[in-house]
């Protein structure tokens, strides 16, 4: 009977150790890890919990935007004072006043953006261009119901047509993957956070991000880039 020698045995071990890292580490989990290329290998669910594959809207111009549905009046309060008040403070005055005119942009910037993606999806559903809202209560709490209230919301009071899909995070840590990759492949000014609703990003039809905007970019703005793209 003959005896396994020290080559032998370091053989074995060798190969041994080679195939525990194999099905440890298989080749497709090292391929699982990579960063993804497009916005085709992410999957997202609808507004009714139903996963939607992105690679659903392989061939189409998309402009991707994360919105919100409610919005705040201003009260003008700070605009009520006798002129001749020896009380009136200007530094309240002028505290105030900033809050009114961030409010008043707010409920601007809802309507105006929801009017002028109608207009768009009217003129170019046919012509393959997608729009994809994504609700987000993360700037003002301004996106505070269920699914079934957002959707009643845009749909009805919006008259939108677009898919609308789940509400999600846009920032933070529980940020989704796909603003995460948005993010990613077209940063913001200063920083790549998203700064408010109705930020868009255009993405071609090899489902690459080609440009960001910002939430003060009105729709009809990126008319022309729309048309460009398709």
């Amino acid at each position: 009977m003959s005896f396994l020698t020290f080559n032998n045995w370091a053989s074995l071990l060798f190969l041994g150790f080679a195939f525990w890292l194999y099905y440890k580490y298989p080749v497709a989990k090292d391929r699982a890890a990579e960063p993804p290329n497009s916005i085709y290998e992410f999957t997202v669910k609808d507004i009714r919990g139903n996963d939607v594959p992105l690679s659903n809207y392989l061939g189409k111009v998309l402009l991707i935007v994360n919105v919100a549905s409610k919005w705040y009046m201003a009260t003008f309060a700070a605009l009520r004072f006798a002129s001749s008040s020896v009380h009136f403070d200007i530094f309240f005055f002028a505290k105030n006043v900033h809050f009114d005119i961030i409010t008043i942009a707010i409920c601007g910037l809802t309507h105006s953006n929801y009017k002028e993606l109608n207009i768009l999806y009217g003129k170019y559903k046919y012509q393959d261009l997608e729009i994809l809202a994504f609700p987000c209560n993360q700037f003002a709490s301004q996106e505070p119901g269920n699914s079934e209230e957002i959707e009643e919301a845009v749909c009805t009071r919006f008259k939108a047509e677009f898919p609308i899909f789940e509400k999600i995070d846009v920032n933070g840590k529980n940020t989704a993957p796909l603003y995460k990759f948005l993010k990613s492949e077209k940063g913001g000014l200063f920083i790549d956070a998203i700064k408010w609703n109705f930020t868009k990003f255009l993405v071609n039809k090899q489902g690459k991000v080609v440009e960001r905007y910002a939430p003060t970019t009105s729709p009809l703005q990126i008319e022309e880039a729309l048309i460009v793209a398709m």
